[in-house]
């Protein structure tokens, strides 16, 4: 059924002299986009419609009439101003309808397609897509869409509705896809395109759905898997994109990087390198191209670094007295005062064990003797 049955409402009864009230609960309604009242309504009974919601009634294979606007409806000849039009199909011999409560709130839903659809692509051939992504929708023309699905389709659950809208939305996708492919789109330009795809199915939605009473505001998280080799080409032409090179120098750049990775690596380039000429002239171009002038330009900065550091060592000397790097310009050092100006014997003598240490040790290495300044 349509949504959950409210246990205040009997499967029968009700008459002229025992009319019952007819209320769609609000805990039955999360996920159902309709609810089929499970007993026939008679003359005498009270319908409940509220804010959100729409009362239709059926009968004969087609909709009578239906409420829209908030309020509780008594079937009786003294409410004839506000439901004679419907008191005139309870007048009869059979003098009872069925009653569907449909939503008015916009409803979300998952599509996703059941078989592939075929890409023919010039490059990689016939590539097999499968799509998947979110709706959303809503029951713009109640009267409409009760005949539709329960007249003419004879639906009789919210799941077998959600199934149609997602075969129409997969088949409105795949549409698409299509006219996309005839002006020029790749299958590696998919990724890009989602956006238009999105739009093309949602300009093509009205003529579909109208028919049915349903509305699709808006498609979302859209995603078109691809096969894993599609996928690593489209990813090796982002590399491409990012680093601003042909394929021809992407892969002479990837073996490169193959290559630095293994020991006997350059010498197995080289032995590749060599086999035919025009194998030598490819990889010769792709050398001339913006990758190799990228990677010649940090070896540039490389070396720049390495002279700049040797020239800086350059320009300072040691202090004598307590080694620290004084620059070659300074008179004292910064660090103990020592009068740089005055040459300073590279070794001198232990006072206690003679030995030869440097100028500038604290302690010597031999006996420990603290060395004064």
């Amino acid at each position: 059924m349509f949504g959950k049955k409210s246990k205040d409402i009997p499967y029968k009864g009700g008459s002229v002299f025992g009319s019952i009230t007819i209320a769609w609960e609000t805990q039955f309604k999360e996920g159902n986009a309709m609810w089929k009242v499970p007993r026939l309504i008679r003359l005498n009974d009270n319908i409940v419609v509220r804010e959100d919601e729409t009362a239709v009634f059926y009968r004969d294979g087609k909709v009578l009439t239906y409420f829209d606007k908030p309020g509780r409806y008594a079937l009786t000849d003294f409410n004839a101003p506000v439901v004679g039009d419907l008191l005139k199909y309870f007048s009869g011999v059979q003098q009872q309808a069925e009653v569907y409560y449909v939503q008015r709130r916009i409803m979300d839903g998952k599509y996703g397609s059941s078989s592939p659809y075929q890409f023919m692509d010039a490059a990689f051939g016939i590539v097999n897509l499968r799509a998947f992504g979110e709706y959303r929708w809503k029951i713009s023309d109640p009267a409409l869409f009760i005949n539709q699905f329960v007249g003419t389709f004879n639906v009789d659950s919210t799941t077998d509705v959600e199934s149609r809208l997602k075969d129409q939305i997969i088949l409105l996708l795949y549409n698409a896809l299509g006219k996309l492919k005839d002006t020029g789109m790749k299958v590696t330009d998919i990724p890009a395109n989602l956006s238009t795809i999105e739009q093309a199915v949602l300009g093509m939605a009205p003529s579909s759905f109208q028919q049915y009473g349903i509305e699709i505001d808006k498609l979302q998280g859209i995603n078109i898997s691809l096969p894993d080799e599609v996928q690593k080409a489209v990813d090796t032409r982002s590399e491409m994109s990012v680093l601003g090179v042909n394929y021809i120098q992407y892969q002479a750049g990837q073996a490169m990087v193959d290559a630095s990775k293994n020991p006997n690596g350059f010498a197995g380039l080289g032995a590749g390198m060599g086999v035919g000429m025009g194998a030598g002239a490819g990889v010769g171009y792709a050398m001339s191209g913006p990758m190799m002038a990228n990677m010649q330009n940090a070896n540039n900065q490389n070396v720049n670094n390495q002279n700049a550091g040797t020239a800086q060592q350059a320009q300072t000397r040691t202090c004598p007295k307590c080694g620290a790097a004084v620059p070659s310009t300074s008179n004292f050092c910064p660090n103990c005062g020592n009068d740089m100006r005055i040459q300073q014997p590279a070794t001198i003598k232990c006072p206690k064990c003679g030995s030869e240490i440097p100028a500038n040790s604290k302690f010597c290495p031999d006996c420990g003797q603290k060395i004064t300044g």
